[in-house]
């Protein structure tokens, strides 16, 4: 055979005759030579298949509940029972079983500092409760289901309470209730993932001008309703980029 050009014959294992590299039986004894004709390279040369390893893949223990090939969905109890709370809270002040100014925060709360863990929970409007519970149920949902409930309450925490408690100390007659910081935490921490991706050029499923004017609304709820505040709203966004960023970076790596 030469070995700088093509291949010019191959030996018949049978007949031992040599025979042209291009065909698929020997035209002395029949032979069956391969079985199918070779392919040829650009030197013109036979170029034989590489045989592929076999991979195997080993999935995962399935979880209780979960269905081979599906993916169990995360039910948002945690943002569930959020959004319930400040549901009773609507009722609370429309039934007037319990004074609105009893639970939210109207001056300095002083002694009463429990008064900013409920006053997220206190709405005096209708507005502006349904906008807010709805935009909590919506990107809490979402949140609890790609990282679970301990992220949704932390961002509750410092964007609903931290609001709270911030605008108390920097208003001198504070009036404040309602969750907008809260909300716009949520969403805030709920779009980084997506905003990150936008910026490295990448395609996202999400509907970011829809959510932009949800934000827009949340944001500006203080030019309408007097117990939501920018102080609120601007401690919201900063919660939610504090969060935000780790559990976007925590997912892709």
């Amino acid at each position: 055979m030469s070995t700088g050009g093509p291949d010019l014959f191959v030996i018949c294992k049978s007949c031992g005759s040599e025979v042209s590299p291009y065909i698929t039986e020997c035209p002395y004894c029949g032979n069956r030579l391969r079985k199918r004709a070779p392919k040829i390279d650009k030197d013109g040369r036979v170029s034989e298949r590489r045989r592929r390893r076999a991979t195997s893949t080993v999935l995962p223990r399935l979880r209780r509940g979960e269905i081979p090939g599906i993916r169990a969905e995360a039910r948002p109890y945690g943002t569930i029972a959020i959004v319930a709370a400040g549901l009773v809270g609507c009722l609370l002040w429309r039934t007037g079983a319990i004074g609105a100014h009893q639970i939210d925060v109207f001056g300095k709360p002083g002694s009463q500092w429990w008064r900013v863990f409920s006053a997220p929970f206190v709405y005096e409007d209708t507005a502006y409760p349904f906008v807010a519970l709805v935009t909590i149920m919506l990107f809490g949902w979402l949140l609890e289901r790609r990282h679970g409930f301990g992220p949704v309450l932390g961002i509750l925490l410092l964007g609903g309470v931290g609001g709270i408690a911030v605008g108390a100390a920097v208003y001198p007659e504070p009036e404040l209730w309602g969750a907008s910081g809260a909300a716009i935490a949520l969403l805030v921490a709920w779009a980084i993932p997506d905003l990150l991706a936008l910026r490295a050029g990448e395609e996202v499923e999400g509907d970011m001008i829809g959510v932009a004017a949800i934000a827009a609304v949340i944001a500006l709820f203080p030019v309408a309703v007097d117990g939501a505040s920018w102080v609120a709203d601007g401690v919201g966004v900063l919660a939610g980029l504090l969060v935000g960023f780790p559990l976007a970076r925590w997912r892709r790596y």
